[in-house]
């Protein structure tokens, strides 16, 4: 029988036991955990980053989430957390025990590195905190370097302002059949919340603008007090990622967005920016690696699946040039969008990048990304109107990423991507000023799973899109995720969307499944039904692998 949560972790089985600050080691004391009067982990727990031989783990203990000075309310002393890492749930095969120690420094927060598992498998963790003892989570190793995988299963989300509705999608990811989670940015919104969202009121203090770490880490708080999240959390490990509501809406490198004129307070962002770093990581199955420094944080980097699959996580806020402006006309900005030093990469990670795709063996190339990457005309007539804070605004590092791709033979390159609370299915061209230029990759953007509310199916915007670019093969505005298979002829995408946000329970439909065959770079329309159903057909993979005019 497994142990109950109210029971002790027996420490000292299979692995050495390393007492860790979070993630480094410091001395051999331990640090008494205080009679809690309250679950100490009401944020629940995570793992993410996995490796082949590990993964880092999460928990953060905080008796009160909601307490006004962001603390948690652990109170000021050091406390020592016990992990444990089993072959099965109810731990009677434990392969990796350990210790970190949770500070108040780190909001009480700990991310052990798990090292030294078997490849490709499931294994469950648990924390200890005194007597008490945390959920239950789940994750898994990434298959070993050079092995043969024959397929991955994830899904992508992004953008869940709490305010505009209830985390539903996490619920009905928590069921699907996956390998991994990947997020690609505005896990928190750092604007202020006013009046009710249904069924809970908003404390005052957790209302006005997230602008120092206590407004960070409520907003985290907030976020993750959730069940469902919790749910999606325990169940999956997890790639993550930022975007700009974590810090502050549109900012680029050392500029804020729209709220603040960095050239009269460059120290005042300064300051913010550094806060909401240390509280992203404070929450997020991050390494010691993504630990921030002052401001900056490394969040570029790679998961490899075998040969079967690269993804390539970007990082598109930190290094950029900022904004030539938030929208605007083509023919006004045309000459400052192309100009060859404007960046939304930086030169470093840009190389990084583009030597990881001269290198990679894997059959599929996966970009994590946040801001649409192929060209996205907002006027259906001849003028070209874009937002510059996507890839439009960045168009000669664009045209060199692709071309780059193409000309070094890139088999399958496919950008997925955050950001717009709309669903599209788009082909990545190599140059948008060439109509007649080569289809090189495919895009497929992800909604959100609440931001901007209930959402519609299409609407007058959607048709706008579609009517402007010719490239984009899709377009829908409701909430949700994207589920993905991969196998090794074939990548199917699957838009799943929830009718509504703005009340719990809603179902989970898919709107529409694209998929991209190996070595044929596009997305193709495989079931699109004239409106969301309760079912959907079941689609032979390998059928959908074969060319066929059916399905184009």
């Amino acid at each position: 029988m497994g142990m109950s949560r109210r029971q002790l972790l027996g420490v000292g089985a299979a692995g050495s036991a390393a007492l860790l600050v979070g993630t480094s080691a410091v001395s051999s004391s331990r640090f008494r955990a205080p009679r809690w009067s309250h679950d100490p982990f009401t944020l629940g727990v995570a793992s993410g980053d996995p490796t082949p031989d590990g993964m880092v783990l999460w928990t953060r203990l905080a008796p009160d989430p909601f307490a006004p000075d962001g603390s948690g309310g652990s109170g000021r002393s050091p406390v020592t957390v016990d992990y444990q890492v089993a072959e099965d749930e109810a731990f009677t095969r434990v392969v990796r025990s350990g210790e970190a120690v949770a500070t108040r420094e780190s909001a009480h927060s700990v991310h052990p590195e798990i090292h030294g598992l078997a490849p490709d498998r499931w294994y469950y963790y648990r924390f200890r905190a005194g007597s008490v003892i945390s959920p239950v989570g789940r994750t898994r190793t990434a298959p070993a370097a050079g092995a043969r995988p024959d397929r991955l299963r994830f899904v992508f989300a992004s953008c869940q302002a709490w305010s505009d509705g209830y985390y539903t999608a996490y619920d009905h990811i928590a069921d699907e059949d996956l390998d991994l989670v990947v997020h690609l940015g505005d896990y928190i919104y750092e604007d202020a919340v006013s009046g009710q969202r249904t069924g809970r009121w908003v404390e005052s203090h957790l209302r006005p603008e997230a602008r120092d770490l206590a407004g960070y880490r409520l907003r985290y708080a907030l976020s993750k007090v959730e069940a469902p999240l919790q749910r999606a959390h325990a169940r999956f490990p997890w790639l993550v990622t930022m975007d700009d509501h974590e810090v502050d809406d549109n900012w680029a490198s050392g500029s804020s967005g729209l709220d603040l004129d960095i050239d009269v307070l460059p120290a005042v962002f300064r300051r913010r920016r550094a806060a909401a770093m240390r509280a992203m990581y404070e929450h997020q199955p991050l390494r010691l690696t993504q630990r921030p420094s002052g401001t900056r944080v490394h969040l570029h980097r790679r998961y490899s699946h075998g040969d079967l699959a690269e993804i390539t996580m970007l990082d598109t806020r930190q290094y950029r040039t900022r904004q030539a402006s938030l929208n605007g006309d083509l023919t006004t900005h045309r000459r400052q969008r192309r100009a060859a030093d404007r960046t939304i990469l930086g030169a470093a990670q840009r190389e990084w990048f583009l030597d990881g795709l001269a290198h990679s063996d894997a059959r599929w190339q996966i970009i994590g990304n946040q801001v649409v990457m192929g060209q996205t005309d907002h006027d259906p007539g001849p003028a070209i109107s874009v937002s510059t804070d996507a890839w439009d605004g960045y168009v000669a590092e664009r045209d060199t990423l692709l071309a780059t791709a193409a000309d070094r033979g890139v088999r399958n390159l496919v950008v997925i991507t955050g950001d717009r609370h709309e669903n599209y299915a788009a082909d990545l061209r190599r140059d948008y000023a060439d109509p007649d230029s080569a289809v090189v990759g495919s895009e497929f953007t992800g909604t959100s799973v609440t931001s901007g509310g209930d959402g519609v199916d299409v609407y007058d915007h959607g048709r706008r899109l579609l009517a402007a670019n010719p490239d984009l093969k899709f377009f829908n505005a409701q909430r949700g995720y994207v589920r993905v298979e991969v196998d090794r002829q074939l990548w199917r995408n699957d838009f799943r969307v929830v009718p509504y946000v703005t009340r719990p329970g809603a179902p989970v439909l898919t709107r529409a499944t694209y998929v991209v065959r190996d070595g044929e770079p596009g997305v193709i329309e495989a079931w699109r039904p004239d409106r969301a159903t309760d079912s959907e057909p079941e689609l032979d993979l390998d059928d959908l692998a074969q060319p066929s005019e059916s399905i184009r």
